[in-house]
């Protein structure tokens, strides 16, 4: 089974809750906040915080009034620079990103398979912003 590992899963829903809060024109959040609405434990989302501030994602604000808020407008975020900023690259062999990996490559049917299904799934992610998960949010809490 492929699947994104906890550190993706809630590193995307830190991000949408933090795009939502900027769209409401909210001040910087602090992660206890969202420690608390999420059910992610504080010190879990302290590690995640750091690669999406590496990668201009997040950006703290220090002082009273602190926090973390976006870096920039959900519009602007797209769905694969959160995973892979906490994940690494999208792929669902080793090969395809690392072709040294395997020596069997030139002669590999399968090879084309994992490579045109890794693409197909970047592709998803990468059409898809931050804006589009915060639409859907909306639509399955039309209360919120």
């Amino acid at each position: 089974m492929i699947k994104l590992s906890t550190k993706g899963r809630y590193g995307t829903r830190l991000m949408l809750n933090l795009g939502k809060r900027s769209l409401d024109g909210e001040a910087p959040v602090v992660l206890k906040d969202v420690s608390n609405e999420e059910e992610i434990s504080i010190r879990y989302l302290e590690q995640i915080i750091i690669p999406l501030k590496m990668n201009k994602l997040v950006k703290s604000v220090r002082g009273a009034g602190g926090g973390h808020t976006l870096a920039k407008p959900p519009s602007q975020i797209k769905l694969i620079e959160i995973i892979e900023a906490l994940e690494g690259p999208i792929s669902l062999v080793d090969c395809v990103d690392d072709k040294d990996s395997c020596g069997r490559i030139p002669l590999c049917a399968t090879y084309e398979v994992w490579k045109e299904a890794s693409q197909l799934l970047r592709n998803y992610f990468e059409k898809t912003t931050l804006q589009d998960l915060i639409t859907i949010w909306h639509k399955k809490n039309p209360q919120a």
